[in-house]
C-alpha cells in the first residue's frame, strides 16, 4: 500500500499559513518560550470513555517545581455535550489504572491513599457521588483492575513472594525481609536492576476478588505449573511486572499474555504467549505456541474473535513490527490471522467500537501519528480521521464513542473525540498558555541519503524568527534508536526551548527509527552507530543547503540514550561541530553490553557475543577512536556530558568514561551528575537546571 504523505494543510501549518480548531489561537502579543511554560503546562491523561459512550475519565496532573506541590486527579467530561470537564477526585497522590463498571455507574481506580502502604483498589460511585471507597488492603498492594462482563467482579496484578500461598504468607515474608539486619541483595535471574530499580523476587500474579470492600481475592495461577515455571512473568514496568489481562465475554475465564522464558534474557529474545485459567480454578492452558510476543487483547463485542497486537520476533533481527492479529474464539487455531500483513509500519493502539465492524488504529509515519482504520477481516484500510499534523497519544473506546489524547509541538496534550470527521477538542487545560507562546509548526523535509533512503527531518525554529537572519543550528538527536521525533509537545528535550535563545533545531529519522518500516528499523543492525551519525551529518549538510538562514559555520549536535551515544560517536570521528551534548550516552559497546539492564539486544545488533570475531564493537566504540585526535578527525570538540546515577539502562560508567577521555586528550569537557536522577531527568528544578546549562554551553561555542 501507499503510505500517506503530509497533507496541503499539514503544509501550511508548517509553514504557519493555515489556522483552525486545532492550531493554537495567537493573541496580540506573545513571548519565548519559558522553562515555566514547559514544565507548568498540566498533563492530560489517557481518557478512558464509560461503556455506553456518554462520559470520560482520565487523569490531570498540576505539576510543580515542588514535588510536595503537585497534584494528581481523575477528571470527567460528558461526550453527549458541552459541559465543562469537572473533577471527580480530590487527592493529592493521583490515582491510575480507571476501569468503568459495565454499567457505567462505577469506577475501580488505583492509589496509595493515607494509611496505605502500597497502592490499593478504590471504587467511586460516579452516579450517585460521595466519596471513593478502598476495596483491598494488600501487602504488595493491586494494579490494573478490570471489572467483569457482569460487575460482579474485579480482576487484578498483584504479587507474592516465593513460596506464599496466601495473604498471610506475604505478611509474613514481608516482615521477614523488614526485620532483616543485612542490607545485601541476592540473585540468580537477569537482569538484576531495570532502569532506575533493583528488582527484587517478587512473582507476579492474577487476582479475582468480587467488587466490593473486604472481599477476599483469590490468586487464580496460585500452586500451577505455569507460574512455577522459572520464566514465567511478565513484562516489567516500573511498578513491577505486568499480565496483560482480559475477562472473556462470559465471565467464566480470564485470557492473559505471559512470558515463559524470561529466565533465558540475558541470551534469548522474550517471546509472550496466551493463556486461559478459568475463574473457578484450574491450570492455565496455552493457547498459542510459537516464536511470537502477543500483547494488547480485547474481544469483539459479541465475543466471537479475539484481537491482539502482535511481533513475529524474527529470531537474529534487531526490529519487528507490531502487526494486528486475530483468533475465533474460543481459540481453536493457534495460528493467529495476520490482518495488517501488507502494512509495513508498526500499530501503536487499536480499539474497536460497537456497530462499527471496524477496527480503527494508530501508526507512526513522518513525524506523525494518525488514526486509520480496517474491516475484521482486514480489507478495506482508510484514513480514520482528518488530523492536519501532531500524534495521537492514547484512544479508547466506549460503546460508539473514541476518545484519546491528541498534541503537536504547539498544541500540548488535551482530550479529543474521534470517529465523526474533524476530530474535537474536549477539554482546554493548555490552550490559553500555548496561544501565548510565539512557536511556530516544525516545517518538514525529505533527502535522499548516500545509501539511497530517504530520511525525514523537521525543522523548528526560535521566536521572532527572520528568515533575513543566519541562526546556528542544533542538530537534536533522538533516543532508541528504535523510535521516531514526532510532532508532539515533548517536556525532557523541547524542541522550542532548545531553539529558544536563537537556535534553529534540527531532527533527523535517520536508519534504525521506527514509522519508515521494518527493513528501515533493522538497517542499523551490523552498524549501530556510524551509518545513522552519517545519516545526521548529511542531514545537516541538507539543511544548510536548503535554508538560507541556517549558519553552516556554527553547528552543534546532541542527544540523549541513543542520541547521546550518536552525539559520542560524532565527536569521536568529526570536526565540523563547535559543540556538543550527550546524556546518557555510551562511550563502550563492551562495556554498556556488560553493565546495562538489555544484553540480548546489543548482541544481535554486533553481530555476535563480545568475546567473538565482530569487529564493530571495538570499530564502533566511540572511546575506541581517540586515536582521532592526533591525526586532528576527531575528539577536539568541546562536550557537555551529564548522566542520572540511578540510570541503569545507561550506566553512569559511560558519562565517568567520556569525561575521562576529554580531559586525557585535554578537550573542553563538562560533567553533569544529577544523583536523583535516572534514564531521563524528571525533576523540576533538575531539568530547569540541565536546560540552562545546555544553553550556556551551545552560547559559549556558537555565539
Amino acid at each position: 500500500m501507499t503510505i500517506p504523505r503530509l497533507s496541503i494543510f499539514a503544509i501550511l501549518i508548517s509553514a504557519g499559513l493555515a489556522g483552525g480548531a486545532i492550531a493554537a489561537d495567537a493573541p496580540a502579543a506573545r513571548h519565548a518560550i519559558t522553562h515555566e511554560d514547559v514544565w507548568l503546562m498540566k498533563r492530560v491523561g489517557a481518557p478512558l470513555p464509560s461503556p455506553d459512550g456518554k462520559w470520560a475519565v482520565f487523569s490531570v496532573t498540576d505539576p510543580a517545581y515542588d514535588s510536595k506541590e503537585q497534584w494528581s486527579d481523575l477528571w470527567i467530561k460528558s461526550l453527549t455535550d458541552d459541559t465543562p470537564a469537572r473533577r471527580l477526585t480530590f487527592s493529592k497522590g493521583g490515582e491510575s489504572g480507571a476501569n468503568w463498571s459495565p454499567d457505567g455507574k462505577q469506577l475501580v481506580f488505583v492509589a496509595k491513599r493515607d494509611g496505605d502502604d502500597a497502592a490499593q483498589l478504590y471504587r467511586i460511585d460516579v452516579a450517585a457521588g460521595g466519596e471513593a471507597q478502598r476495596l483491598t488492603t494488600l501487602t504488595l498492594g493491586a494494579r490494573q483492575p478490570k471489572f467483569s462482563p457482569d460487575g460482579r467482579q474485579l480482576l487484578f496484578v498483584s504479587d507474592i513472594y516465593p513460596g506464599n500461598a496466601s495473604e498471610d504468607d506475604v505478611k509474613k515474608s514481608a516482615k521477614e525481609r523488614k526485620d532483616r539486619k543485612y542490607t545485601a541483595r541476592a540473585y540468580e535471574t537477569f537482569p538484576p536492576r531495570f532502569f532506575d530499580k533493583w528488582l527484587d523476587d517478587k512473582k507476579v500474579r492474577l487476582f479475582v476478588m468480587d467488587a466490593d470492600a473486604g472481599a477476599r481475592p483469590r490468586d487464580l495461577l496460585a500452586g500451577s505449573k505455569l507460574a512455577a515455571l522459572p520464566g514465567f512473568g511478565g513484562g516489567q514496568g516500573d511498578e513491577g511486572q505486568s499480565l496483560d489481562a482480559i475477562w472473556s465475554q462470559d465471565g467464566k475465564a480470564v485470557v492473559f499474555s505471559a512470558s515463559t522464558n524470561r529466565d533465558e534474557a540475558a541470551r534469548a529474545a522474550g517471546y509472550t504467549q496466551i493463556f486461559s485459567v478459568a475463574t473457578a480454578g484450574g491450570e492455565p492452558q496455552q493457547l498459542t505456541q510459537d516464536k511470537h510476543s502477543y500483547h494488547g487483547l480485547k474481544f469483539s463485542a459479541d465475543g466471537k474473535t479475539l484481537f491482539t497486537l502482535t511481533e513475529a520476533e524474527e529470531e537474529g533481527k534487531v526490529y519487528d513490527v507490531t502487526r494486528l492479529a486475530s483468533f475465533g474464539w474460543p481459540l481453536s487455531n493457534p495460528t493467529p490471522k495476520v490482518l495488517t500483513a501488507t502494512l509495513d509500519r508498526s500499530i501503536s493502539r487499536f480499539v474497536l467500537p460497537s456497530g462499527s465492524g471496524r477496527i480503527v488504529f494508530s501508526y507512526e509515519h513522518a513525524g506523525l501519528e494518525q488514526l486509520h482504520s480496517i474491516n475484521y477481516a482486514g480489507g478495506d484500510l482508510r484514513d480514520e480521521a482528518s488530523l492536519p499534523t501532531g500524534s495521537i497519544g492514547s484512544l479508547a473506546a466506549g460503546g460508539k464513542a473514541m476518545v484519546g489524547v491528541w498534541e503537536s509541538s504547539i498544541n500540548p496534550p488535551e482530550v479529543y473525540a474521534f470517529g465523526n470527521g474533524a476530530p474535537k477538542r474536549l477539554t482546554s487545560f493548555n490552550t490559553e498558555r500555548a496561544a501565548g507562546i510565539d512557536w511556530q509548526a516544525p516545517e518538514h523535509f525529505w533527502f535522499k541519503a548516500s545509501d539511497g533512503r530517504m530520511i525525514h527531518n523537521m525543522i523548528v525554529k526560535p521566536a521572532n524568527f527572520d528568515p533575513a537572519k543566519k541562526y546556528p543550528l542544533f542538530a537534536v538527536i533522538h533516543g532508541g534508536a528504535a523510535n521516531m521525533w514526532r510532532d508532539q509537545f515533548v517536556i525532557r528535550w523541547n524542541y522550542h526551548l532548545l531553539a529558544q535563545p536563537g537556535y534553529v533545531v534540527l531532527l533527523t529519522d535517520y536508519k534504525g527509527s521506527t514509522g519508515y518500516g521494518e527493513e528501515f528499523a533493522r538497517a542499523i543492525q551490523g552498524d549501530p552507530l556510524k551509518g545513522p551519525g552519517d545519516e545526521v551529518n548529511e542531514a545537516v549538510d541538507e539543511a544548510i543547503k536548503k535554508y538560507g538562514y541556517v549558519d553552516g559555520s556554527r553547528l552543534a549536535a546532541g542527544g540523549a540514550s541513543y542520541g547521546g551515544h550518536l552525539a559520542n560517536w560524532l565527536q569521536a570521528t568529526t570536526t565540523r561541530y563547535k559543540a556538543f551534548v550527550s546524556h546518557a550516552g555510551e562511550m563502550d559497546l563492551v562495556m554498556q553490553w556488560g553493565s546495562s539492564d538489555s544484553i540480548h539486544g546489543r548482541e544481535v545488533n554486533s553481530g555476535g557475543p563480545v568475546w567473538g570475531d565482530k569487529a564493530v564493537w571495538r570499530e564502533q566504540s566511540p572511546v575506541m577512536q581517540a586515536g582521532n585526535h592526533a591525526k586532528g578527525t576527531g575528539f577536539t570538540t568541546p562536550i557537555l556530558i551529564s548522566v542520572g546515577e540511578l540510570d541503569y539502562r545507561v550506566p553512569a560508567n559511560n558519562a565517568l568514561m567520556n569525561y575521562a577521555t576529554q580531559h586525557r586528550l585535554n578537550v573542553p569537557a563538562k560533567l553533569l551528575v544529577f544523583p536523583d536522577e535516572n534514564h531521563w531527568i524528571l525533576k523540576g528544578d533538575n531539568s530547569r537546571y540541565f536546560y540552562s546549562e545546555v544553553h550556556g554551553w551551545l552560547a559559549k561555542y556558537l555565539k
